[in-house]
């Protein structure tokens, strides 16, 4: 039986990975030299994958966009994308909740993770808990969408509010932003892990491509039980 894997010194790339999972390899840059992610980025390609490379740095986004004319740096996301799925038919819009614009980087790398899965976006963003009037303003279109994002740092508070006020599925994003003794993010991720709200699930410090996997695998799963 052949492998699936295409074998590289450094690397095996998985061309099958969108067959099982229904996504391709994604490239997590860190710690790649710009000319290994650009071989497994050409891998990806040539087989009519949308590539997809997270928390790449500016000699990797350099690399890539040289080499790709259709290449996209998304500088605050630390993301490139190479080429663009067909958007999902009938899909539900997945809203981005950001509490402050200090969350940017996170929310920017969710919204496009999900644009490079095929998903449509709606955006809502500063409406922290500092300022509640603005969430309020915005809770017919929370309703509107399938799935919610919610993105905080600080103390970490907006998922438990918004989960008392819209009946969703919700993923909680802590971030590392904060004063003084916040302990790079920690004292928002346990705040949500011990969140008295329902529905709310937690990934990890800063890590808006987590919650984009999330957010896709709740829907395909909605949308295959509609089959």
């Amino acid at each position: 039986m052949s492998s699936p894997d295409i074998r590289e010194p450094f690397a095996r790339v998985d061309l099958e990975r969108i067959a099982r999972c229904g996504r391709p390899e994604t490239i997590f840059c860190p710690g790649k030299l710009p000319s290994e992610v650009v071989h497994v980025a050409r891998t990806l390609h040539v087989a009519g994958q949308t590539v997809l490379a997270t928390r790449a740095e500016d000699s990797h986004a350099a690399a890539l966009c040289e080499e790709f004319q259709d290449a996209e740096w998304h500088a605050r996301a630390r993301c490139v994308t190479i080429g663009a799925p067909a958007p999902v038919p009938d899909s539900w819009r997945i809203g981005i909740v950001c509490a402050g614009t200090s969350d940017l980087p996170v929310a920017d790398e969710c919204a496009v993770c999900l644009h490079a899965f095929g998903r449509p976006v709606e955006r809502v963003t500063d409406v922290g808990v500092a300022g509640l009037h603005r969430l309020l303003g915005e809770i017919d279109r929370l309703r509107s969408c399938g799935v919610l994002v919610v993105i905080a740092g600080m103390e970490g508070t907006l998922p438990s509010v918004v989960a008392g006020l819209v009946d969703l599925p919700l993923i909680a994003v802590p971030t590392s932003r904060g004063y003084g003794a916040n302990f790079s993010g920690l004292s928002a991720l346990l705040g949500m892990l011990t969140s008295c709200a329902s529905r709310v699930t937690v990934v990890n410090i800063d890590n808006g491509f987590g919650a984009a996997c999330a957010a896709d695998a709740i829907l395909r799963l909605a949308e295959r039980s509609k089959t």
